[in-house]
């Protein structure tokens, strides 16, 4: 997704989150589903970012038959009581808590109750 498309689905405010991670959720018409990532520099270095990033892409890409299509989802880290004096702490602590199961249960979790939303219109 680019720039743009991360502003619409912003836009659409439809938002789950599950203290870990924020999924934002809007309908698009390419039938099929389409990801985006956010990691913001509160949680560490270039290199942390980008390990996250690929963890999430990951999860996305091997649990496609199980996220529903037609759907844009941009996927954020949750900045649950994140600040300077702490950031690489909050690091530390997301790259150990964030491997590819817990990702996955965290992500298809907040994929199933964002569908429910969106198909009630919410």
């Amino acid at each position: 997704m680019r720039g743009e498309q991360f502003k619409a689905v912003l836009a659409r405010n439809l938002c789950v989150s599950n203290g870990l991670l924020r999924l934002y959720v809007a309908k698009n018409d390419c039938g099929y589903p389409r990801l985006g990532v956010s990691v913001g520099r509160e949680w560490g270095s270039a290199v942390v970012r980008s390990r996250l990033k690929r963890v999430l892409r990951e999860v996305f890409r091997q649990s496609q038959e199980e996220i529903p299509a037609g759907f844009d989802y941009l996927v954020m880290l949750s900045r649950s009581g994140s600040n300077k004096s702490d950031k690489a702490e909050k690091a530390r602590e997301a790259v150990g808590r964030l491997g590819f199961k817990h990702a996955r249960d965290s992500f298809l979790a907040l994929v199933r109750v964002a569908a429910s939303k969106a198909a009630r219109g919410g």
